[in-house]
């Protein structure tokens, strides 16, 4: 156990965060994680509603490189994640398999996290209002009156989110400020729906649009992780910016039709519930090119999250061990 390992705070709960969080506390630092959300994952999320089981945020990932390829490796051992398949449905709902695998969490998305912050001090529902230089090192405030300390301060949230905690403008030295405010995202609406009948999404249970207005579809049933029959239906950004704060009702209707046209069934009258998520921060539409950015190396300051490297589940995942790295040999 390393003794000169710093303590660190990390704000976000999500794959970033948890993954640089595991890596810190093996190595013997104190570590505490704070996430305003129920439970962790972030966008690695699993939601039930009704009878029905939905991953509303990522709906899957791959793996490309070595070090995440072990990782992954260790989850599938562990049974925390599955190979879900090796491609998906077009436009046209016509196979397109590459035979390239794409996994899911076991029991949805949010297994993995849930996994990985077994044994940690994570405390969910602790929104931090602010983070300030205090003694040396960083104190993080919770809405809830918490004053959590580190020597290090991890923040692992949507960038706008993460600027928005830095009150005093001196703690984050100007030359960051520009290139963390190139990073930029799109937003998406997810509409989860339970049915009482078929889908109409083809068999490997997915239909991978890429387009506007729509997106996306998943059948969480066929996915493997709902006992229910239902879906996930994934807004495309621009429609999702254009209707993001648009009422309810409106928006259900409108993406439930836009999938009855993509999958030419009838929906509407086999929906037995809906809940609609809106997630501002989705698509990363300019990351940062480095898989983490030191903001200060004096008390350590430290953005990741998946606009940092390369994006989705595993450009997030080595952003948050980049992060973590970086203390570790600083640390010597």
């Amino acid at each position: 156990m390393t003794r000169t390992t710093p303590s660190c705070v990390v704000v976000g709960a999500g794959i970033s965060g948890l993954l640089a969080a595991r890596e810190l506390a093996t190595a013997g630092g104190r570590v505490v994680v704070l996430d305003k959300g129920r439970g962790v994952g972030g966008r690695m999320a699993t939601r039930r509603v009704g009878n029905g089981v939905f991953d509303h945020g990522a709906q899957f990932f791959t793996v490309r490189g070595e070090r995440f390829e072990g990782i992954v490796a260790g989850w599938l051992r562990e049974g925390v994640a599955e190979e879900w398949t090796r491609g998906f449905a077009d436009a046209d709902r016509q196979p397109n398999e590459d035979g390239y695998p794409r996994y899911r969490g076991s029991h949805g998305m949010t297994s993995i996290p849930k996994h990985l912050a077994r044994g940690l001090d994570v405390r969910t529902g602790e929104r931090v209002a602010e983070v300030n230089l205090r003694d040396g090192g960083w104190e993080a405030t919770t809405e809830s009156g918490s004053r959590i300390t580190g020597a290090a301060l991890l923040l692992t949230a949507p960038v706008p989110q993460s600027l928005a905690l830095i009150r005093d403008a001196a703690a984050l030295p100007d030359e960051a400020r520009p290139r963390l405010g190139e990073i930029s995202y799109s937003p998406c609406i997810a509409l989860l729906a339970v049915l009482d009948g078929p889908t109409g999404v083809p068999e490997r249970g997915s239909v991978q649009i890429k387009g506007e207005p729509l997106d996306w579809i998943a059948d969480n049933q066929k996915k493997g992780i709902s006992d229910a029959p239902g879906i996930t239906i994934h807004a495309g950004p621009e429609w999702s910016r254009a209707h993001f704060e648009a009422d309810e009702a409106q928006v259900t209707a409108s993406l439930l039709r836009f999938a009855e046209d993509q999958l030419e069934t009838d929906l509407s009258s086999r929906v037995a519930e809906t809940s609609l998520a809106r997630w501002r921060y989705s698509w990363v539409r300019r990351p940062h090119p480095a898989p983490c950015l030191v903001a200060r190396e004096e008390p350590t300051l430290l953005f990741a999250g998946d606009a940092f490297g390369p994006s989705k589940v595993e450009g997030a995942a080595l952003s948050g061990l980049s992060a973590a790295d970086y203390l570790l040999d600083r640390a010597g």
